[in-house]
């Protein structure tokens, strides 16, 4: 079992940055792909960007691809998420979620966080 904690949302003003960590509970936390998802008001959750345990890959949606980064410290159990140049339209819920494979799909995700709200003012 990893429990995932996302700290780090908030308000920002669009243009700026924001950088969101998930914390994992689980000693286990190296042998797992990290993945991070977002879901606006109204919308479905949809993938943001994913990495392996090595950190020697990583995955991006389009939208985010150039703006947000994706890293981990595995010393500390924890997954990064930086967000620069922030747009309204990244106004979402974002969760943090483990899987046992480098993927995109929401259902190989095993295990999920609660997330933590991001808000870009316009």
């Amino acid at each position: 079992q990893v429990q995932l904690v996302e700290s780090g949302g908030g308000l920002v003003q669009s243009g700026g940055s924001l950088r969101l960590s998930c914390s994992a509970s689980s000693g286990t936390f190296s042998r797992y792909a990290m993945g991070w998802f977002r879901q606006a008001p109204g919308k479905e959750r949809v993938f943001v960007a994913a990495i392996l345990p090595d950190s020697s890959k990583s995955l991006y949606a389009d939208s985010v691809k150039g703006r947000f980064t994706i890293s981990r410290d595995s010393a500390k159990n924890t997954v990064y998420l930086e967000m620069d140049s922030l747009k309204a339209e990244d106004t979402a819920l974002y969760v943090c979620a483990a899987a046992r494979g480098l993927t995109t799909w929401e259902r190989n995700y095993d295990y999920w966080g609660r997330g933590t709200q991001v808000t870009v003012s316009s």
